[in-house]
């Protein structure tokens, strides 16, 4: 069957953006009276028609709402979409999940059909933190809400956790405890979560005048293959770490795996702590020390805000929740000195 024509076909054969042909179809002015000619034209050409979304775009009143995330294996978005979607069911609000796989060609198109489906706004967890791509959003004037990561050429109200206090009583916990060869396996630096986590990291070594050692820093893509990958190469080293510190869960799950395969003893050849609850937590043997973040409440205060945004139609300052994290200690850390 063929596909029908969508309105990103219109703006390519018009040669024109998407919010142009959409000011045109819902007849909100603004437009060149040449331009609007070529856009209509194509319109014929390609027999486009509007969908039921699309007329109703201007009046926003769909009461429906996008969630774009990178990752939907990750433990960590579906309870914070438990939390958005509990609060739109009060205010009679769908949602909209889509997952990106972390590429930013993914998510813009993800936008593009937001747009096309008329959403009244949208809560992202961004692959791409300059934004350049959300600017079809803000010529609609469609809100955003940025979740746990940030987002840098557009002002928009942002919930996030505080990574480095986070990472920071991790890495002061191990120290405290007498460890100095302690190794992090990071995120990306190029993500707010991983850049801030590394600093965290690195600022706890600083404080306990300890020198980094660059052996014990392992660059990971927060994704479970690489949390396997990063825990091989510490157990390679000729002098290990007494302590590792993951930096997100699905690495963490990985090296989990990988400490298993190598049969390198979790808790007492090696202590750890991992960034964000995983399910498997508490059924380890050793259980699992974690920074737990408020999952839900994250969800929930991204959606009040990205609602006060829909239905105030004046100005609202930019916004930014800051969340503390919990360090939960339990029986995968012990003294660097106790004996095993």
């Amino acid at each position: 069957m063929e596909a029908k024509p969508n309105i990103q076909d219109v703006a390519k054969l018009a040669d024109v953006s998407i919010a142009t042909v959409s000011r045109v179809i819902n007849n909100q002015g603004g437009v060149r009276r040449v331009t609007e000619e070529r856009i209509l034209k194509a319109i014929e050409e390609l027999g486009y028609i509007r969908s039921a979304a699309a007329r109703t775009m201007k009046r926003k009143e769909t009461n429906t709402i996008g969630v774009i995330v990178p990752d939907i294996k990750n433990p960590f978005f579906p309870l914070v979409m438990a939390g958005i979607e509990q609060k739109a069911r009060e205010k009679e609000f769908f949602t909209i999940l889509s997952s990106t796989n972390e590429s930013p060609k993914v998510e813009e198109e993800i936008v593009k059909n937001f747009i096309e489906r008329g959403v009244d706004g949208v809560i992202i967890t961004t692959a791409n933190e300059n934004g350049d791509h959300l600017k079809l959003l803000h010529e609609q004037g469609i809100p955003v809400v940025a979740v746990d990561r940030s987002i840098k050429k557009f002002e928009v109200d942002t919930v996030l956790v505080d990574n480095k206090k986070g990472s920071y009583q991790a890495v002061q916990h191990l120290i405290l405890q007498g460890h100095e060869k302690i190794a992090i396996i990071c995120g990306p630096q190029s993500t707010t979560p991983g850049l801030e986590r590394f600093l965290g990291y690195k600022k706890a070594l600083e404080d306990y005048n300890i020198e980094l050692d660059e052996r014990y820093v392992i660059h990971g893509d927060f994704g479970e293959q690489s949390g396997i990958e990063s825990t091989k190469k510490l157990f390679e080293l000729d002098d290990q770490p007494t302590a590792i510190f993951s930096s997100n869960n699905l690495m963490t799950i990985g090296c989990m795996k990988a400490l298993d395969e190598l049969n390198w003893k979790l808790g007492s050849e090696v202590s750890f702590i991992g960034f964000d609850e995983v399910d498997i937590a508490t059924f380890l043997n050793p259980k699992l020390s974690v920074v737990a973040r408020p999952m839900n409440a994250i969800g929930e205060i991204a959606f009040q805000l990205l609602h006060e945004r829909i239905s105030f139609k004046g100005a609202l300052p930019k916004r930014e929740y800051l969340l503390s994290p919990e360090l939960k200690i339990r029986e995968s850390c012990r003294l660097a000195s106790q004996p095993m």
